[in-house]
C-alpha cells in the first residue's frame, strides 16, 4: 500500500519569525487523517528567522531528532547540554521522564531544519542527549544510517525499533531498499524529485509504503531525502 502526502497539503503556519509545514498533526494544526505514520509522530519543516527560536519548554516520552539544513541551532537543556548544531549534524534527545530545552537561531541568517519526533518503545526512561556529524560524502548516492536503536554504524541511538537514513542522490542515480516482513517505510523529500516505486515525489512531499518487500528509488534530479524504516 502506498500513501502520498503532497507538500502543499501539509499543515502550514507562518508566524513571521517561524514558517513551518507539518506533515502530521501538531500544535494548533489537526487532521484526523494525518496523526502519525506507524511510530513516526512529527515531521516539521521549520524556517526560523535570525535571532528567534523556541525558548525553554518541556517534553517527555518522545524521541526527538533535529536535522539541520542551513544556519545553526543553539541548544540548551536541563541536563546541562549546550552547543551549536550545524548542517550535517544530527541531534537526538530522548525526553523520557521529562526535560526542558531551548532551540534558537543565534545568527543573522535564516535557520532551516527538519524536526522529527518518534514514539518511544518505553516510557519514563532517564532523559539523554546525543549529537553526531555526518558529512555529505557519507550520504552521496547511498543511504547513510543516522539514527537507530543500537547506534549502528556510528548513528545516534534512539529508544525505538526504527532506523533513519539520509541520502543525497545525483541525477539518474538509483537505490533499492528492502523491507523486512511487517515493516513500513516513510520517505520524505527534502529537495529534488524522485520516482519511488513508480510514484513521482518532489520537494516537501512524503510517501509511505507498507506491505512491500522492496522499494526502488530513482533520482529525476539531484535530490536530498530522509528514509524511515518503521515497525
Amino acid at each position: 500500500m502506498i500513501t502520498i502526502r503532497k507538500a502543499d497539503d501539509r499543515g502550514h503556519v507562518d508566524m513571521g519569525w517561524l514558517d513551518t509545514h507539518h506533515t502530521f498533526s501538531f500544535s494548533d494544526y489537526h487532521d484526523d487523517k494525518w496523526i502519525h505514520f506507524r511510530t513516526l509522530r512529527v515531521m516539521n519543516e521549520d524556517k526560523i528567522a535570525a535571532g528567534r527560536g523556541f525558548g525553554m519548554h518541556p517534553h517527555r516520552d518522545m524521541e526527538i531528532i533535529t536535522y539541520v539544513l542551513s544556519g545553526a541551532v543553539e541548544h540548551q537543556d536541563s541536563m546541562g547540554n549546550s552547543g551549536l548544531i550545524r548542517p550535517g549534524d544530527v541531534q537526538r534527545m530522548s525526553a523520557g521522564t521529562g526535560v526542558f530545552h531551548s532551540e534558537t537561531n543565534p545568527f543573522n541568517e535564516e535557520l532551516y531544519l527538519y524536526q522529527i519526533w518518534i514514539f518511544p518503545k518505553e516510557k519514563n526512561v532517564t532523559p539523554s542527549y546525543e549529537q553526531k556529524r555526518f558529512e555529505d560524502a557519507e550520504k552521496r548516492n547511498q543511504l547513510r544510517l543516522i539514527a537507530s536503536p543500537d547506534g549502528a554504524d556510528g548513528s545516534v541511538t534512539i529508544g525505538q525499533d526504527a532506523k533513519v537514513y539520509a541520502s543525497l542522490l545525483d541525477k539518474a542515480t538509483s537505490l533499492n531498499f528492502s523491507l523486512q516482513n511487517g515493516r513500513a517505510v516513510w520517505l520524505q523529500v527534502i529537495s529534488g524529485s524522485l520516482t519511488v516505486s513508480g510514484n513521482t515525489v518532489s520537494t516537501g512531499d512524503g510517501i509511505g509504503i507498507e506491505d512491500e518487500t522492496e522499494i526502488a528509488i530513482n533520482a529525476n534530479e539531484a535530490s536530498h531525502f530522509l528514509l524511515y524504516d518503521l515497525n
